[in-house]
């Protein structure tokens, strides 16, 4: 009888560590995938760092390419990056938190925090702003660095315009995460920053986390590189010049982190160290259907998925065109992944291939893709202007969605000019996107300031009244005529009444998850749109207006009772429709 109860526990021993060693084995092999996948990206413009997890076990945690090229530092799992919009969550934490504390409810109007609010907004709830819902605009403010005061910011923001009735429909709005976390500010008593590193990051056991506060070390801290090829410096540096952070970032964006350190948030939410059981389920709860035709909904800060398996999925992403980070939790598998690079573009977003390769063994990534404008510059760098056709050629070829943007050679010629290496391949740039977009009034302004940089004053000449005869509003080219001793009579601006301009204010959707915002500063009207900057439209008639920026126009369009029901957004000979929403 001993003998027999050896032998099943030496059984049972050698099957627990067959498992042990297979599981093991399989944690390596994915490992080992992700690991050659990434690091052979790296030759094509991939630079950053990856933690995947499942089941508690850290399966990977690696930094790619450099974090500083200047000072040839590696990227690391200690490196510090912004996470962008994944700010969001930690400003849906907070709020739960304070609702924990019994400070506020989330079914709280707006009223109850906000004197002298307008009527349209006073019953707005904290529900509604976060799942997006609140119909505040997007964005207040000329970009992220836009150092607008409290009351100022707030103040411009309750005037403007709801661009839908609260609660209605989901609409992404920035500006009601900043609202979310003045709302914080005004309950605890705390800065905003304070409150999360006290309830929130500290109780995680977070050090790298968050505007100013870290102590970080600076060797530690990512440069961007927009395309992986122009140093854009770091969110950090400029907090610390002015030593606050701006309410068009405060609570909507703008934190920075590391691999590690949202491992240990993935965790501790995990783990219900932040917040209840209960919480977390509101917080994590899919509420609103974030845009027809996509199986998303919108929780507390969080994007809700269902996977291929039908489990939930629970991510967020953010970045500025330059950072991006990707954060995808599956709960029922118990595996997360955690991405951030420091050189964004389109080709490198890979973090959903990664899921992919952590859950189904037979799935295997298209070798990341170098983007066209690192492409560009690595050509350029390699070659002189006698190859600009083996240039055009590639282009075509490998990069041809990419081509038909006329502001993708007429921003890298630019790049070019700067740079007396690089001047004769800005002019050849601006040569054959002229060649490529004839009627483009812009491009054949920008060829003018090629031509002028390089001292051809005739061809500068003709460049310039080509610009001004495709559109005789680009100031820009008149006034170089002026220096170079041609007077040309511009055309005088229309004006157009602020009543007018007030009926173009709101959203518009030109695709799902494309929205362009139309808003108004100091009598002008300004559109901006998902990911871009924003840009003064320009009047050309009553419903015309010119976006110099884009060398597009904007027509709005209205119904047979005069309501404005769309826009058009005109690029040359291609109109495209984007409905009012």
């Amino acid at each position: 009888m001993k003998n027999r109860i050896l032998k099943i526990t030496v059984f049972t021993l050698l099957m627990t560590f067959g498992v042990y060693a297979q599981k093991k084995q399989s944690n390596e092999s994915i490992k080992q995938k992700i690991d050659n996948y990434l690091s052979q990206g790296v030759t094509n413009g991939f630079s950053g760092s990856v933690l995947v997890a499942k089941k508690g076990t850290i399966i990977i945690n690696k930094g790619y390419g450099l974090a500083n090229k200047e000072e040839n530092i590696a990227n690391s799992p200690n490196t510090v990056f912004t996470i962008g919009s994944v700010t969001k969550q930690f400003t849906a934490t907070a709020i739960l938190k304070l609702e924990e504390l019994d400070k506020l409810n989330t079914t709280d109007p707006l009223h109850k925090f906000f004197k002298n609010i307008p009527y349209d907004k006073k019953d707005i709830t904290i529900h509604q702003l976060l799942t997006h819902s609140s119909g505040f605009i997007d964005v207040i403010g000329e970009g992220d660095f836009d150092y607008i005061k409290t009351k100022v910011f707030f103040k411009r923001l309750f005037k403007t315009e709801l661009i839908h009735k609260p609660g209605h429909k989901y609409a992404y709005s920035n500006a009601g995460y900043s609202v979310l976390a003045r709302i914080i500010e005004l309950v605890s008593n705390e800065d905003y920053e304070s409150f999360l590193n006290k309830y929130l990051f500290k109780p995680a056991g977070m050090q790298q986390t968050g505007y100013l506060i870290p102590r970080w070390n600076n060797k530690q801290i990512a440069v961007g590189y927009a395309y992986n090829v122009e140093n854009m410096g770091t969110l950090i540096d400029r907090f610390k010049r002015k030593n606050r952070v701006t309410w068009t970032l405060k609570g909507n964006g703008g934190i920075n982190s590391t691999t590690k350190d949202m491992c240990k948030w993935y965790e501790a939410l995990k783990n219900n160290k932040i917040l209840s059981k209960s919480s977390f389920e509101k917080l994590t709860t899919p509420y609103i259907l974030e845009y027809e035709g996509k199986s998303s909904y919108y929780a507390y800060g969080w994007a809700i998925y269902k996977s291929d398996r039908n489990t939930k999925i629970i991510s967020h992403n953010g970045g500025n065109r330059i950072f991006f980070h990707d954060f995808i939790w599956l709960p029922k598998e118990d595996v997360v992944v955690i991405f951030f690079t420091n050189a964004n573009s389109k080709e490198v977003e890979v973090a959903w291939n990664i899921k992919s390769m952590v859950l189904d063994n037979g799935y295997k990534p298209k070798p990341i893709k170098k983007n066209s404008r690192l492409l560009i510059s690595e050509f350029v760098k390699n070659n002189n202007t006698d190859k600009s056709e083996e240039l055009m050629s590639i282009l075509k070829r490998k990069y041809s969605s990419d081509i038909e943007d006329p502001n993708l050679l007429n921003s890298i010629g630019y790049s070019f000019l700067e740079n007396e290496v690089t001047i004769d391949w800005a002019v050849e740039i601006f040569e054959i996107n002229t060649a490529l977009f004839p009627n483009q009034g812009n491009n054949w302004d920008s060829l003018g300031d090629g031509y002028k940089k390089i001292g051809d004053k005739d061809n500068a000449i003709l460049a310039y009244k080509k610009a001004i005869e495709l559109n005789p509003n680009i100031r820009e080219s008149i006034n170089s005529l002026k220096e170079l001793g041609v007077k040309i009579k511009g055309k005088k601006e229309i004006s157009v009444s602020i009543s007018i301009l007030n009926e173009y204010i709101g959203e518009y959707e030109l695709k799902p998850g494309f929205i362009i915002n139309i808003s108004t500063k100091k009598g002008k009207l300004i559109a901006s749109s998902t990911g871009r900057p924003s840009m003064i439209a320009l009047p050309q008639s009553d419903i015309k207006f010119f976006l110099k920026e884009a060398n597009s126009y904007i027509l709005f369009n209205k119904s047979d009772t005069g309501k404005i029901i769309s826009l058009s957004l005109i690029d040359g000979s291609n109109e495209m429709i984007a409905k009012r929403i």
